[in-house]
């Protein structure tokens, strides 16, 4: 293939309201800021990749704010610079950028989507992935109320998710679990504690040993090993990391000190697709159970993980939930929808959806565009 040139950027600033608030141990959600990036070659194909970094620095240090100033100064005037032949070049043309994970992968994902795009393929098929449709599971934040919360769960198991993640907080944590599990014996249960707890906490989590969980996700610091070793050396359940992992070496150094068992992977968390690629390879070369996390993608970044998630090695149903789950609406075609709990991968080439312009302009706030000199 010749030489590819990206001349053209557009940045659509967004925020879509969410169907419900959605409540962690870091706080409440009620609406989703996010950024698509729109990039285009020489020869006018275009690709589309999301930003998805939070606007508070509490999930991980990067904030939008900080990925918008990074992409201006750093990666997109880095992106004019180049040529290259595959997308994987990206990646490690972005390696003078330290960290800003997010950032690079908006950009990188959107030069994934237009190569495949480019060439005519679904993007599945540069993964060697055949797939047509994949099992998905629920995210389900904080309840107060176990009652409502067994309301809520009800509703997504009868339209066939075929695992529950439940949100956990410190004295909201065991009896909700106790509850959902009595009510679904044998649903593959999970807890996601996003890092609100410390090792003084091993005797709650001995607990939850009986209650036959399928993971018990991130429930120390993020930047902790040692502790996350402590722990899955004490207790059956296998221990998900999620936030800890950025690099493929974060990886290496959980798998080194038996932090975990198993690995929550999120594309825009370690920079993108070729980052992600080489974590799932010393996954499957080393006995780690990998699976895909979702970040409340609008439809954009949901169709770039249906396509990563259609590979045989993940197995382990991942967040990836329809659209309606966490939107009343989206800014793509075709929407994601779940039957009989699978999602389809969107057939069509690259990311396999298109984005709509009228949608764009309802939900943006601002849009900027960027030109190669």
């Amino acid at each position: 293939m010749d030489a590819i040139k990206i001349v053209n950027i557009q940045q659509y600033c967004l925020r879509l309201p969410l169907v419900t608030p959605f409540r962690t141990s870091y706080g409440r959600l009620e609406t989703k800021a996010f950024d698509l990036l729109i990039v285009e070659d020489e020869l006018g194909n275009q690709g589309i990749g999301e930003l998805v970094a939070f606007e508070r620095a509490d999930y991980i240090e990067e904030t939008i704010d900080m990925s918008r100033s990074v992409l201006q100064k750093e990666l997109i005037p880095c992106l004019f610079e180049l040529d290259f032949s595959h997308p994987s070049e990206i990646w490690s043309a972005f390696k003078h950028t330290q960290g800003n994970f997010m950032a690079k992968s908006a950009v990188e994902t959107a030069v994934w989507d237009l190569y495949a795009r480019r060439i005519g393929r679904p993007l599945q098929k540069l993964f060697s992935a055949e797939r047509s449709a994949i099992p998905v599971g629920v995210s389900i934040g904080v309840h107060d109320n176990p009652i409502d919360l067994l309301a809520t769960a009800k509703t997504y198991v009868d339209q066939g998710y075929q695992r529950i993640k439940l949100k956990i907080t410190p004295g909201n944590d065991l009896v909700p679990l106790q509850a959902l599990r009595e009510q679904y014996p044998e649903i593959q249960l999970m807890a996601d504690a996003n890092s609100a707890y410390t090792i003084n906490d091993l005797p709650l989590f001995k607990k939850m040993d009986a209650l036959k969980l399928a993971m018990i996700e991130q429930p120390f610091h993020p930047r902790d090993y040692v502790d996350h070793a402590i722990l899955q050396k004490e207790i059956k359940t296998a221990v998900c990391l999620d936030e800890n992992i950025r690099t493929l070496e974060d990886v290496k150094t959980a798998h080194a000190l038996g932090s975990c068992r198993a690995i929550n992977l999120k594309i825009p968390r370690v920079g993108g697709i070729t980052e992600a690629l080489r974590i799932v390879d010393f996954c499957q070369e080393n006995d780690l159970l990998v699976w895909l996390g979702g970040m409340f993608e609008s439809g954009v970044g949901r169709a770039m993980n249906l396509h990563f998630a259609s590979q045989d090695c993940f197995t382990f149903p991942g967040d990836l939930s329809a659209f309606d789950r966490y939107f009343h609406d989206d800014i793509v075609e075709p929407k994601a929808r779940i039957t009989n709990g699978l999602l389809m991968i969107p057939g069509q080439s690259g990311i396999g959806v298109t984005w709509q312009e009228k949608q764009l302009l309802k939900y943006a706030y601002d849009k900027k565009t960027y030109r190669i000199k």
